[in-house]
């Protein structure tokens, strides 16, 4: 039952922030989520590093910084058991916030609310993400 009140609270959310306009911003956005996921999932820290921004990797220089803080404090975002795409927000033209439900490697429920920036070269990276443990979905 838990499993399917998170399911449904996330496509909901998924259909209320299509709402608004930027869809083609919302969706590169979250394709950039989606892809530094999917690369966690496969062990490719380099693909997973291509997505964060500029600051991030100023802050770690190299792949390997990077993926020990990812693995050293970001267990549900390296090893989700499920992830869907919750609320979304346009801050600016290349800004945009996302909220991530997250049902993590040990069976609990989290929220990542991910940062975006445009780049020069036209493509959205993950410049933060805060996690926190999410309050139960379920009735």
């Amino acid at each position: 039952m838990r499993r399917i009140s998170f399911a449904l609270a996330a496509a909901f959310c998924l259909l209320a922030s299509a709402a608004f306009g930027g869809e083609a911003e919302i969706k590169a956005a979250q394709d950039a989520i989606d892809g530094q996921m999917k690369a966690f999932s496969r062990n490719d820290g380099v693909a997973a590093y291509s997505f964060a921004a500029p600051n991030i990797k100023r802050i770690f220089p190299t792949v390997e910084t990077f993926m020990d803080m990812v693995t050293g404090g970001y267990g549900p975002v390296h090893r989700p058991r499920n992830y869907a795409f919750g609320k979304v927000q346009e801050m600016s033209a290349t800004s945009i916030v996302q909220q991530v439900l997250i049902v993590g490697p040990d069976g609990k429920d989290y929220e990542a609310i991910y940062t975006l920036e445009l780049q020069p070269d036209g493509t959205y990276r993950i410049t933060g993400v805060s996690l926190r443990a999410a309050k139960s979905l379920s009735t």
